[in-house]
């Protein structure tokens, strides 16, 4: 009989805690620096107005379509409507139900606040309200459920410990889909405000991740401690990498590129950590740094889209990297699945299924919803002397910096 973990309600609390961090501030202040400095406040504002939604989304409905009852592998049987009916005493697995509910409401708040980062400088506060609870409904709840909630592809078997699919690919490739709608901004240059702001994101983000993944497994006990160790290394590794890429392509390391290089390497571990032990980690966080510089320093300039603070490039790419990794490097000693180096070849398969189902189906339904909101809301994009003059003055009426006052 299954009982209540007075440890592991603990643990799960401040993980939850950690993954809200990583939202509010952390990817707040990692994007606000990294954005222009007449559209900083707009930029906080996308990612505080997003969470804000999904968090009544997820309570009212969202969460018992991705978690309720399997209905023909695509989504789940709604119950408990409003969380009524889930007494305080409710059990999932060791924890609290309520607790659940919210440690998975942090992940899908999160989700959306990523997608921002595709979209900053360009896009109407309005087109973005209206825009969020939309693909909450229609993209995100339909693939927690998939990979999460008893879906189709957690049927096939699809490995996914803290949200490559779920999360960041998912956000990565909605934020293009959107960017193309919206077209390339008048000036596209990627040159922060305040590379202090991002620096203090990025670590509030390295912080907050080893709850985002040491939570995961909802319990207070050795595969939490791997998916800590694992989640720090990948990282490490991801700054150390993206320095000496740095250092090769431009002759010195920089700043940008170090905490660029840790996000790559913490996404890039997100679906691996709670299956993979400590040399699959340090190859992960090596590659995603590669495989995300490759994406912005070259795949964008080539096919011409605007991923403006690169949620594509490196959320999307080191995602998927790290999607199909986590079938080449799991191990059973640490989740109970082998991979590719343990001998399954078919779990590879599997990862790139989940991989492409999750692309074309986020891809595929977010244009849509985007491009329907275009053409009734005569366009989702600000006019051109509102993105010129800065979004904080114009949709906002307000200045980060008042340095008259």
């Amino acid at each position: 009989m299954v009982m209540f973990s007075a440890g592991d309600t603990a643990w799960v609390l401040i993980c939850t805690l950690l993954v809200i961090l990583m939202s509010i501030p952390a990817v707040a202040f990692f994007y606000g620096g990294l954005s222009k400095r007449k559209n900083v406040l707009n930029t906080i504002f996308l990612t505080f107005i997003a969470f804000a939604i999904i968090s009544v989304i997820w309570v009212a409905f969202g969460y018992q379509f991705a978690f309720g009852s399997d209905i023909n592998g695509l989504i789940g049987s709604p119950t408990n409507f409003f969380l009524q009916g889930i007494g305080l005493d409710d059990l999932n697995g060791t924890i609290p139900t309520l607790l659940f509910v919210m440690f998975q409401c942090a992940f899908a708040g999160i989700t959306c606040a990523i997608m921002s980062g595709a979209l900053v400088g360009r896009m109407k506060t309005k087109a973005w309200v209206i825009f969020v609870p939309i693909w909450a409904i229609l993209v995100y709840v339909p693939i927690a459920h998939w990979v999460w909630g008893g879906g189709w592809l957690m049927q096939m078997g699809a490995l996914d410990f803290a949200g490559g699919a779920v999360v960041h690919i998912n956000s990565g490739i909605s934020a293009l889909a959107v960017a193309l709608v919206l077209g390339k901004r008048k000036n596209a240059s990627l040159i922060p405000h305040n590379l202090g702001y991002a620096v203090l994101g990025a670590a509030l983000l390295w912080i907050g991740w080893l709850g985002f993944n040491g939570g995961s497994g909802l319990a207070a006990d050795g595969l939490a401690a791997n998916a800590v160790i694992v989640t720090n290394v990948a990282a490490s590794m991801g700054l150390i990498v993206w320095t000496i890429i740095d250092v090769v392509k431009v002759g010195k390391p920089t700043v940008l590129g170090a905490i660029s290089g840790a996000v790559a390497g913490l996404v890039g571990i997100t679906p691996a950590a709670g299956f993979v032990d400590v040399f699959g980690a340090l190859v992960i966080g090596a590659v995603a740094p590669i495989v995300s510089y490759y994406s912005i320093n070259y795949l964008k300039p080539k096919l011409g889209y605007d991923d403006a603070l690169d949620a594509w490039g490196i959320h999307g790419m080191s995602g998927v990297w790290g999607a199909i990794a986590t079938g080449i490097f799991a191990v059973p000693a640490v989740g109970g699945a082998a991979g590719l180096i343990a001998g399954n070849l078919n779990q590879v398969v599997i990862q790139i299924i989940s991989v492409i189902a999750t692309m074309a189906y986020a891809f595929v339904v977010s244009y849509i919803i985007a491009k329907v909101l275009d053409k009734s809301m005569n366009g989702i994009r600000v006019e051109d002397h509102k993105e010129i003059g800065g979004l904080d003055a114009h949709l906002h009426q307000e200045s980060a910096y008042n340095f008259n006052s």
